[in-house]
């Protein structure tokens, strides 16, 4: 039968990662013993009679860290953060550490991949460090365990689960087995001793996270962590969450004094627009709920001869290629023997469907050599016949375009009404928006 946690004390109800002598929770000897699935540990009793006393979200004092999880970590929860090497995941945990010990909890740092002297001299430049904020370093599964016990460390941040190593199991570090094996103890740690748990994770050259697939399935929450390490803007996204919505975001901006939040990231964005080259356009998207302006930038030439290539940079290769033979076949575009090139600026990815339009007026416009009026945002989704479909979150789009000034929105025609200051202009065909586009909307 499978264990549910590897020992327990007879004694005090402790748990140790092994067997050994002497108790470590309550030094009581010869009191620890192998705790087998199926024994009785946890009393049944009534659903409504359950505490919520633990089961409340707890702030750590970052913000923007803590919007993804619904106000904060939930004790006994387990986080997987991953992302690209350099983008900030240490740094933005060693806010996250310094903020929740400055407001009092115990939080233990288990560095496998540095020393203790490295992550102070990288931490301390980020803050002051408090007594409650703990560290060791070390590649010892059964160590890092024994530690976060007897510390009754509250927040407990592993970087990274690729460099641990459970001593009783087979194979090296970033082993499949061994993955499997960390995950599953500290996992059994936060349920039985209630820590919540922050596990970083390494990623591969898809961007995806590595190791057995199994992995983000035994965890709670799965953070992505993106950004392009060339630019400053970062953006942590909760892709699973058990115990809320997923989508969410939260914005950081990277300085010399680590990552600050970004307070107003439409604003930001729109300061660097380019509205008078041909192929910009603004689209209005929504990152988890939070509205967002960012520009699509677009590109056209001519292939010579060659093969016609289709580059994407944050947007989906398939939604270009979709989208190109509409405007071919519905607006009489002609692109054959062209080079496309798209791209979000300031490092965003732009996947969702209402990104159609703006992309779609965005080409039209590289194509024509016509740079599209100023002060005009879109959104909306392009089906196969051209036709415009609505999306999600309409009323906080037009919103944020208000609140940033535009003057202009063109959107979908089934889009509901919504009282506003910008002039929206309604279109039933991705043809009829470019229309508007080029002959209806003023320049200036």
């Amino acid at each position: 039968m499978a264990r549910t946690v590897p020992y327990t004390c007879t004694s005090c109800a402790g748990v140790a990662p092994k067997w050994s002598g002497q108790c470590p929770t309550c030094g009581s000897w010869n009191t620890l013993v192998e705790a087998i699935a199926g024994k009785a540990s946890s009393p049944v009793q009534s659903l409504a009679s359950v505490s919520l006393v633990h089961g409340s979200p707890r702030p750590t004092g970052v913000e923007e860290f803590d919007r993804l999880f619904g106000g904060g970590l939930l004790p006994g929860s387990v986080t997987l953060l991953y992302g690209e090497p350099g983008a900030g995941k240490s740094t933005l945990l060693s806010q996250v550490a310094i903020a929740a010990s400055a407001r009092g909890t115990i939080v233990l740092l288990v560095c496998a991949e540095e020393s203790a002297a490295q992550v102070r001299l990288r931490t301390e430049r980020l803050g002051l460090l408090p007594k409650e904020l703990l560290v060791i370093a070390t590649t010892s599964l059964d160590e890092a365990l024994t530690a976060a016990e007897q510390s009754n460390a509250e927040l407990v941040v592993v970087d990274s689960i690729q460099a641990l190593r459970a001593d009783d199991v087979a194979g090296p570090s970033g082993a499949i087995n061994q993955l499997r094996t960390c995950a599953e103890r500290l996992v059994a740690l936060a349920k039985h001793r209630g820590p919540a748990i922050i596990i970083v994770g390494h990623v591969t050259k898809d961007g995806e996270v590595a190791g057995p697939r199994s992995l983000e399935h035994m965890v709670d929450t799965v953070v992505a962590f993106e950004g392009d390490r060339h630019q400053t803007l970062r953006i942590a996204r909760a892709v699973k969450h058990r115990f809320g919505t997923t989508g969410e975001v939260g914005l950081f901006e990277m300085g010399s004094s680590g990552l600050a939040a970004v307070d107003d990231p439409g604003r930001l964005l729109l300061d660097e627009h380019v509205h008078h080259v041909a192929g910009s356009a603004l689209a209005i998207v929504l990152e988890g709920h939070r509205p967002l302006i960012t520009e699509l930038q677009t590109l056209v030439v001519d292939a010579h001869g060659g093969v016609a290539r289709r580059t994407a940079s944050g947007i989906d290769h398939a939604r270009i290629s979709l989208l190109l033979a509409v405007l071919e076949a519905r607006c009489g575009l002609s692109l054959a023997g062209l080079d496309v090139f798209a791209s979000v600026t300031g490092g965003l990815r732009a996947t969702e469907p209402a990104v159609d339009l703006p992309l779609a007026l965005a080409l039209t416009a590289a194509v024509s050599e016509r740079s599209l009026p100023k002060g005009l945002a879109s959104f909306g989704e392009v089906g196969l016949a051209g036709e415009l479909r609505r999306v999600r979150g309409a009323e906080r789009r037009i919103a944020e375009a208000s609140r940033l000034g535009l003057r202009h929105v063109i959107v979908p025609a089934s889009t509901p009404e919504v009282e506003t200051s910008v002039q929206l202009h309604r279109a039933a065909t991705v043809d009829e928006a470019i229309d508007l586009a080029r002959n209806v909307i003023p320049a200036h």
